[in-house]
């Protein structure tokens, strides 16, 4: 399944998700990683992208930067830019935006080839619900602040289920967790919530949690006869099989 971590929030310039960095750069098995760093979600925001260079070259990496709105990358360009980085970093912002441009140009291809050859796939936000089939996104609000509600977006489909980030906080005072609840009642998807501070760490067969704080989690949630079950990811120091993610509650009962 290669090297996927999602992240489920957390703002890289107050430091709050530095331990995540690291583990992300010890993925990489490379002492000095080359980074691309994909803002597309964020409307390609150079002020979003000036800061992560930063962090992250402070980390010891080699940072470039790939923007895809508003032009028309010319052929090769985004093969050269996509299949060489340790490390692909995908910022957060609107989800559903991205998703569309990245199919439009087929730089969800380009970025599965990367993936297949050992490339680390990471990302905030948007950036870690894009790995997954399905994602619980505010994508709407950037489009009405005031009329809104979020939306299920199709992801890639490297990791399976429904996933939602920022799953203690909320979006413009809605909170995610009760909304994402609604969400996993309409769908038999099975679910993964990931607090602010927190990732879901994914290496071939097997996965991780990794906390920033104590109290950041990340969640398994399931639609049993129209409830739902919410079951907290056991933080270990090892690899457990991917599959138990799906699988808990059957080896419950």
């Amino acid at each position: 399944m290669g090297k996927i971590v999602a992240i489920g929030g957390g703002v890289l310039s107050e430091g709050e998700t530095d331990s995540i960095d690291n583990f992300i750069l010890e993925l990489s098995g490379k002492e000095s990683p080359s980074v691309l760093f994909v803002p597309t979600a964020s409307y390609d925001s150079p002020e979003y992208s000036e800061t992560f260079a930063e962090v992250y070259q402070k980390l010891g990496c080699s940072v470039d930067t790939l923007n895809l709105l508003g032009r028309s990358p010319i052929d090769g360009e985004l093969k050269e830019k996509i299949l060489s980085p340790d490390i692909i970093y995908v910022g957060g912002g609107n989800t559903l935006k991205m998703m569309r441009r990245w199919r439009r140009l087929g730089v969800d291809g380009l970025i599965r080839q990367a993936w297949e050859s050992g490339a680390v796939l990471c990302g905030v936000s948007a950036g870690a619900i894009c790995w997954f089939e399905w994602g619980h996104s505010d994508s709407m609000s950037f489009y009405d602040e005031d009329d809104w509600k979020y939306v299920r977006v199709a992801g890639m489909g490297l990791i399976k289920g429904l996933a939602c980030p920022h799953y203690d906080s909320d979006t413009k005072g809605v909170p995610r967790r009760a909304d994402f609840h609604n969400m996993m009642l309409k769908h038999s998807d099975p679910g993964i919530a990931i607090d602010n501070r927190c990732a879901l760490a994914v290496l071939d067969d097997g996965y991780r949690v990794i906390s920033a704080t104590e109290t950041a989690g990340a969640y398994t949630l399931t639609n049993e006869r129209g409830s739902v079950v919410e079951e907290p990811i056991n933080q270990s120091q090892d690899w457990e099989p991917i599959e138990t993610l799906y699988l808990r509650r059957e080896h419950e009962r």
